[in-house]
């Protein structure tokens, strides 16, 4: 049964890679394929004695996590978007070239990416993409390289990406050590990376049209309000978990909340502001992606039957032992599988097979879990369904999965390597 929950698996990604083939969307095969691998799960796939309502629920409740998360931040960006908040930053990264504008982007991307995640980055990047790129060819260009700066930015810092966050938490790694270890691979990664997306761009862009005022905003005090509430609601998510410790999506909705009632508060002040309907936020949430949301709830948990049934644990110890322990290729190859499954289980997998130890490679900041962290993030980034950033920016700008494999997968590998190089000749100067 095992097998055939793992081809089961295989035939709902071609599906979903061949989106643009069968002309179907991404959460059709998602949805079915979660369905179809949970069912073949419970009708004999589970071991003895193992309550499958139950484990299903568990992993309910930590996709639900993510996707509430997801919904919050989404719902945030909107708000900012549709009362003019993101007019300062637009401002700061106009330029008529477009190799100006891609540099811009990328490390605004990388830098933002590391105070909040990666997820919440692309969101806000790509709502500010659209205000200074016109044409779709040329922001589906730049939607790429804000994929690979959002992930190798969440890969230096130990709030910026889910496994950081976990290995972080777990004590594998520290932060010092994960600053000061995996800034500069990440930061090759993305250089090598917009160098080569540099290829794709030619010309100049055309002037930005300036945005119509938005309705019932009429002063910039107005817009920094909402922009500050908003984006430092944001940037306080990971300060509100470590202070708690509860999950982020809780950081989310504190947030939002806030941000919700700031609204309400100007709506009850200024009439004008209160006629225009769709910048209220019961108007703005009808405006989320929810085909999006809903493929991030089938893959998850349809990645999650492979964890339940020992798939990832097995393929680690063979990758272990054909490797011959040889911990560059062991990550590396980790790194290139997480852009086909999600990461997050990939880590928990190593989490479990590799306990930590007091020295060497497995210590905290050990090689092995600086690896880990690193190619677990950036690879993530070779595939557009390989991470949070590109699902979503696949989500919000159309990209589909062929397009970004013949254009961009050579581009991430190639940062990819170059980051893992440039961790060896650190590695290697320490030593």
């Amino acid at each position: 049964m095992v097998t055939a929950i793992v081809v089961f698996f295989i035939l709902g990604y071609l599906c979903i890679a061949l989106e643009s083939v069968l002309k179907i969307n991404k959460a059709v095969p998602a949805l079915l394929m979660c369905v179809g691998c949970w069912t073949l799960y419970a009708c004999g796939g589970a071991d003895p004695g193992v309550d499958t309502s139950s484990r299903l629920l568990h992993h309910l409740g930590e996709t639900c996590e993510i996707l509430f998360f997801l919904m919050g931040a989404m719902t945030i960006v909107e708000i900012v978007d549709a009362n003019g908040g993101f007019f300062f930053v637009q401002n700061a990264l106009a330029t008529k070239s477009k190799r100006t504008l891609l540099w811009r982007i990328t490390f605004m991307t990388f830098i933002l990416s590391a105070i909040l995640d990666n997820l919440t980055t692309s969101i806000v990047m790509v709502m500010v993409l659209r205000k200074l790129v016109e044409e779709p060819r040329d922001r589906m260009l730049f939607g790429g390289i804000i994929i690979i700066a959002a992930n190798a930015g969440g890969a230096f810092s130990p709030i910026g990406d889910v496994t950081t966050i976990m290995l972080w938490i777990r004590g594998m790694l520290s932060t010092g050590g994960v600053l000061s270890q995996l800034f500069l691979p990440s930061l090759a990664s993305v250089i090598v990376s917009g160098l080569c997306v540099q290829l794709y761009l030619k010309g100049e862009l055309k002037a930005p049209e300036q945005t119509a005022e938005a309705p019932g905003v009429q002063h910039n005090s107005d817009r920094m309000l909402i922009l500050c509430v908003g984006v430092g609601g944001l940037i306080f998510v990971p300060i509100f978990r470590m202070l708690t410790g509860l999950a982020p999506f809780m950081g989310i909705l504190l947030a939002l909340g806030l941000l919700w009632l700031v609204s309400e508060y100007r709506c009850n002040r200024n009439a004008l502001f209160c006629e225009q309907s769709h910048l209220k936020v019961t108007t703005l949430l009808s405006r989320i992606d929810m085909a999006t949301i809903l493929f991030f709830l089938g893959i998850l948990l349809a990645v999650a039957t492979l964890q339940e049934t020992h798939v990832l644990t097995a393929f680690g110890q063979w990758l272990n032992e054909v490797s011959d322990g040889n911990h560059y290729l062991v990550t590396g190859i980790i790194g290139v599988v997480s852009s086909i499954v999600d990461n997050v289980p990939l880590v928990a997998g190593c989490m479990e097979m590799y306990p930590i130890a007091q020295a060497g490679d497995f210590a905290c900041d050990g090689l092995f879990w600086q690896l880990l962290a690193y190619c677990a993030g950036v690879g993530g980034s070779m595939l557009i369904i390989g991470s949070a950033a590109g699902v979503v920016v696949m989500g919000l700008e159309k990209i589909s999965f062929g397009w970004y494999l013949r254009r961009f997968t050579w581009i991430a590998f190639t940062g990819y390597i170059a980051g893992i190089g440039v961790y060896a000749l650190e590695t290697l100067f320490i030593s």
